[in-house]
């Protein structure tokens, strides 16, 4: 068993603002017993297409130094968020894990691009301005498996149930849904893909910031392998724990085995 700090933040225009308050927020998660912590999705940089570009990094930029520090330093694993990637000509949403050396263990570049437009809701093209990823992320640490998935992602059941028969049993997923998405299918899309998968399934949203350029809905939550809630937040900035018990994924798994009742060669 290990304890899971999903921090809860509102970013800043200024990325030393931001880093400081991750920083801040991170510690405080280890001060209460976490052993590894997640960021929310874009915590250094304002959710629109006119900012991704500018306020990229490559790989070994400062705020993937800064996210490798602070696990180092804090001797946790830390699943960065999500920041804006730069590579060549490309811009992608990605995710960088660390060890407790501060060592690189996980890169996922968010692979499904947030293209909607909602009647009287939200219209957003991600692809305007973003390259997609091509691959699942999981994660090896010293208590097990953890996928690793952004925002989107969570919507296309396959790529979680890959992470699961890869051996993932916690997915972590930096996401900011809007306050058209977020109210009608959160809560519901975290519980499903934790039921379908039988795994624990954590979600850390930005909090919501009624004056900025994007309005997350906030409500970071951790779902059970079971399909219901360990652990949720509102909208307001904090930190969200929840106890992770391996032990009870293989539990539910016995009892319930849907993994070992897949048909896959009637699914193609």
């Amino acid at each position: 068993m290990f304890k899971l700090g999903l921090c809860q933040m509102m970013g800043s225009k200024e990325k030393e603002e931001s880093r400081a308050k991750a920083k801040a927020m991170v510690c405080e998660a280890v001060e209460n017993g976490a052993q590894v912590v997640a960021l929310p999705e874009m915590w250094n940089c304002p959710y629109a297409n006119e900012y991704f570009r500018p306020y990229g990094e490559s790989e070994d930029g400062p705020t993937a130094q800064f996210l490798s520090d602070l696990a180092k330093e804090q001797d946790i694993y830390l699943i960065g968020g999500s920041i804006s990637e730069l590579e060549g000509d490309q811009v992608y949403n990605t995710s960088y894990s660390f060890d407790r050396k501060g060592q690189l263990i996980g890169k996922h570049r968010k692979a499904h691009l947030f293209d909607i437009n909602v009647k009287n809701g939200i219209r957003f093209m991600e692809s305007d301005t973003l390259s997609p990823g091509d691959k699942a992320t999981v994660i090896d640490t010293e208590y097990g498996k953890i996928g690793v998935a952004i925002c989107y992602d969570v919507r296309f059941p396959e790529l979680s149930r890959k992470m699961a028969l890869e051996g993932a049993k916690l997915i972590v997923l930096p996401a900011a849904f809007n306050m058209t998405t977020g109210p009608a299918h959160w809560d519901l899309t975290m519980r499903a893909r934790a039921l379908d998968n039988q795994v624990y399934f954590a979600a850390v949203s930005p909090a919501r910031d009624m004056k900025g350029v994007y309005r997350a809905y906030g409500n970071s939550c951790i779902a059970t392998p079971w399909g219901e809630f360990l652990a949720h937040m509102d909208e307001k900035e904090g930190i969200v724990y929840g106890d992770i018990d391996l032990d009870y994924v293989d539990s539910i798994r016995e009892q319930l085995p849907l993994l070992k009742h897949r048909r896959p060669e009637i699914y193609r």
